[in-house]
Protein backbone atom coordinates (compact mmCIF):
# COMPACT_ATOMS: atom_id res chain seq x y z
CA UNK A 1 0.00 0.00 0.00
CA UNK A 2 1.40 3.39 -0.96
CA UNK A 3 2.07 6.07 1.64
CA UNK A 4 -0.51 8.32 -0.06
CA UNK A 5 -3.14 5.60 0.32
CA UNK A 6 -2.25 4.95 3.95
CA UNK A 7 -2.35 8.67 4.85
CA UNK A 8 -5.69 9.13 3.15
CA UNK A 9 -7.20 6.05 4.83
CA UNK A 10 -5.83 7.14 8.23
CA UNK A 11 -7.55 10.51 7.75
CA UNK A 12 -10.83 8.89 6.71
CA UNK A 13 -10.69 6.46 9.63
CA UNK A 14 -10.18 9.35 12.08
CA UNK A 15 -13.14 11.21 10.56
CA UNK A 16 -15.39 8.14 10.67
CA UNK A 17 -14.47 7.43 14.30
CA UNK A 18 -14.98 11.08 15.26
CA UNK A 19 -18.19 11.87 13.38
CA UNK A 20 -19.73 8.96 11.50
CA UNK A 21 -22.81 9.88 9.44
CA UNK A 22 -26.15 8.82 10.92
CA UNK A 23 -27.13 5.26 9.98
CA UNK A 24 -23.53 4.26 9.23
CA UNK A 25 -21.33 2.41 11.70
CA UNK A 26 -17.74 1.23 11.37
CA UNK A 27 -17.60 -2.43 12.39
CA UNK A 28 -14.04 -3.41 11.56
CA UNK A 29 -11.01 -1.65 10.10
CA UNK A 30 -8.01 -3.64 11.32
CA UNK A 31 -5.88 -2.66 8.35
CA UNK A 32 -5.88 -0.41 5.30
CA UNK A 33 -6.98 -3.12 2.90
CA UNK A 34 -10.45 -4.18 4.10
CA UNK A 35 -13.07 -2.33 6.13
CA UNK A 36 -16.58 -3.38 7.18
CA UNK A 37 -19.37 -0.92 7.87
CA UNK A 38 -23.07 -1.33 8.57
CA UNK A 39 -25.61 0.78 6.78
CA UNK A 40 -29.19 1.60 7.76
CA UNK A 41 -31.56 3.60 5.59
CA UNK A 42 -32.94 6.59 7.46
CA UNK A 43 -36.56 7.70 7.49
CA UNK A 44 -39.53 5.99 5.94
CA UNK A 45 -38.39 3.61 3.24
CA UNK A 46 -38.81 0.07 2.00
CA UNK A 47 -35.72 -0.84 4.04
CA UNK A 48 -36.81 0.67 7.37
CA UNK A 49 -35.45 -1.41 10.25
CA UNK A 50 -33.02 -3.35 8.06
CA UNK A 51 -29.25 -3.23 8.50
CA UNK A 52 -26.83 -4.15 5.73
CA UNK A 53 -23.11 -4.89 5.93
CA UNK A 54 -20.74 -3.27 3.44
CA UNK A 55 -17.25 -4.50 2.63
CA UNK A 56 -14.71 -1.97 1.32
CA UNK A 57 -11.45 -3.20 -0.21
CA UNK A 58 -8.71 -0.71 -1.02
CA UNK A 59 -5.80 -1.12 -3.40
CA UNK A 60 -2.49 0.74 -3.51
CA UNK A 61 -3.94 3.32 -5.92
CA UNK A 62 -6.67 4.52 -3.54
CA UNK A 63 -7.95 7.28 -3.63
CA UNK A 64 -7.03 7.67 -7.30
CA UNK A 65 -8.89 4.42 -7.98
CA UNK A 66 -12.20 3.59 -6.37
CA UNK A 67 -12.50 1.07 -3.56
CA UNK A 68 -14.13 -2.26 -4.33
CA UNK A 69 -17.44 -2.10 -2.45
CA UNK A 70 -19.93 -4.92 -1.98
CA UNK A 71 -22.83 -5.70 0.27
CA UNK A 72 -21.86 -8.74 2.33
CA UNK A 73 -23.73 -11.90 1.34
CA UNK A 74 -23.20 -14.68 3.88
CA UNK A 75 -25.04 -16.68 6.55
CA UNK A 76 -25.56 -13.59 8.73
CA UNK A 77 -26.05 -10.85 6.13
CA UNK A 78 -27.96 -10.48 2.90
CA UNK A 79 -27.69 -7.68 0.35
CA UNK A 80 -30.76 -5.51 -0.04
CA UNK A 81 -33.29 -6.41 -2.71
CA UNK A 82 -32.67 -3.49 -5.06
CA UNK A 83 -32.53 -3.06 -8.81
CA UNK A 84 -28.84 -2.07 -8.62
CA UNK A 85 -27.69 -4.70 -6.11
CA UNK A 86 -27.00 -8.26 -7.25
CA UNK A 87 -27.60 -11.22 -4.94
CA UNK A 88 -23.82 -11.73 -4.61
CA UNK A 89 -23.55 -8.22 -3.14
CA UNK A 90 -22.14 -6.49 -6.23
CA UNK A 91 -23.41 -2.94 -6.60
CA UNK A 92 -24.05 -1.20 -9.88
CA UNK A 93 -23.33 2.43 -9.01
CA UNK A 94 -21.53 4.92 -11.21
CA UNK A 95 -19.49 6.34 -8.30
CA UNK A 96 -17.86 2.92 -7.85
CA UNK A 97 -16.69 2.90 -11.46
CA UNK A 98 -16.22 5.61 -14.06
CA UNK A 99 -17.92 8.19 -11.84
CA UNK A 100 -15.35 7.80 -9.07
CA UNK A 101 -13.42 10.89 -8.03
CA UNK A 102 -10.55 11.07 -5.53
CA UNK A 103 -12.53 13.69 -3.59
CA UNK A 104 -15.06 11.00 -2.67
CA UNK A 105 -14.60 9.04 0.55
CA UNK A 106 -15.87 5.96 2.34
CA UNK A 107 -18.48 8.12 4.09
CA UNK A 108 -19.57 9.67 0.78
CA UNK A 109 -20.01 6.21 -0.77
CA UNK A 110 -22.06 5.05 2.23
CA UNK A 111 -24.27 8.15 2.07
CA UNK A 112 -24.78 7.63 -1.68
CA UNK A 113 -25.80 4.02 -1.09
CA UNK A 114 -28.17 5.11 1.70
CA UNK A 115 -29.74 7.57 -0.71
CA UNK A 116 -29.98 4.96 -3.47
CA UNK A 117 -31.84 2.60 -1.14
CA UNK A 118 -34.03 5.34 0.36
CA UNK A 119 -35.28 6.37 -3.08
CA UNK A 120 -36.23 2.82 -4.09
CA UNK A 121 -39.93 2.21 -4.76
CA UNK A 122 -39.75 -1.54 -5.27
CA UNK A 123 -37.70 -4.39 -3.80
CA UNK A 124 -36.33 -6.37 -6.73
CA UNK A 125 -33.11 -7.81 -8.11
CA UNK A 126 -31.56 -6.42 -11.30
CA UNK A 127 -32.64 -7.96 -14.57
CA UNK A 128 -30.26 -10.82 -15.36
CA UNK A 129 -29.25 -11.29 -11.70
CA UNK A 130 -28.86 -15.07 -11.87
CA UNK A 131 -26.81 -14.94 -15.05
CA UNK A 132 -24.60 -12.15 -13.69
CA UNK A 133 -23.95 -13.96 -10.40
CA UNK A 134 -23.09 -17.15 -12.28
CA UNK A 135 -20.38 -15.47 -14.39
CA UNK A 136 -19.35 -12.44 -12.34
CA UNK A 137 -15.75 -12.05 -11.21
CA UNK A 138 -15.07 -12.01 -7.47
CA UNK A 139 -14.05 -8.35 -7.64
CA UNK A 140 -16.93 -6.18 -8.89
CA UNK A 141 -14.40 -3.67 -10.26
CA UNK A 142 -13.67 -6.26 -12.97
CA UNK A 143 -17.28 -6.06 -14.14
CA UNK A 144 -18.05 -3.33 -16.60
CA UNK A 145 -21.34 -1.56 -16.11
CA UNK A 146 -22.38 0.78 -18.91
CA UNK A 147 -24.84 3.53 -18.05
CA UNK A 148 -27.13 5.04 -20.67
CA UNK A 149 -29.27 7.68 -18.98
CA UNK A 150 -31.74 5.79 -16.84
CA UNK A 151 -31.01 2.52 -18.64
CA UNK A 152 -28.37 0.15 -17.33
CA UNK A 153 -26.49 -2.37 -19.40
CA UNK A 154 -24.23 -4.95 -17.83
CA UNK A 155 -21.12 -5.35 -19.93
CA UNK A 156 -19.73 -8.87 -19.39
CA UNK A 157 -17.48 -8.92 -22.43
CA UNK A 158 -16.03 -5.41 -22.10
CA UNK A 159 -17.90 -4.00 -25.06
CA UNK A 160 -17.42 -0.29 -25.43
CA UNK A 161 -20.11 2.00 -26.74
CA UNK A 162 -18.78 5.31 -28.03
CA UNK A 163 -22.03 7.11 -28.75
CA UNK A 164 -24.95 7.97 -26.49
CA UNK A 165 -27.51 5.69 -28.13
CA UNK A 166 -29.55 3.61 -25.66
CA UNK A 167 -28.81 -0.11 -26.04
CA UNK A 168 -30.66 -3.19 -24.90
CA UNK A 169 -28.95 -6.52 -24.22
CA UNK A 170 -30.86 -9.63 -25.31
CA UNK A 171 -29.49 -12.87 -23.84
CA UNK A 172 -29.66 -15.72 -26.34
CA UNK A 173 -27.97 -18.17 -23.97
CA UNK A 174 -25.38 -18.04 -21.16
CA UNK A 175 -22.55 -16.66 -23.28
CA UNK A 176 -24.15 -15.30 -26.45
CA UNK A 177 -26.13 -12.09 -26.54
CA UNK A 178 -26.98 -9.38 -28.97
CA UNK A 179 -27.15 -5.66 -28.50
CA UNK A 180 -29.80 -3.54 -30.16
Amino acid sequence: MSSISVRRLQKELREINKDCPQGIKLVKADDFETWYLTLEVLGESLYKGETFMLKFRFDAQYPISSPSVTFVADDKHQPPLHSHVYSNGHICANILGDGWSPVLSVSAVCISLQSMLASSRKKERPEGNDRYVQYAPDDPKKSRFVYEGMHLILDFQELYFADLTPYTVHFLDDRIWEVS
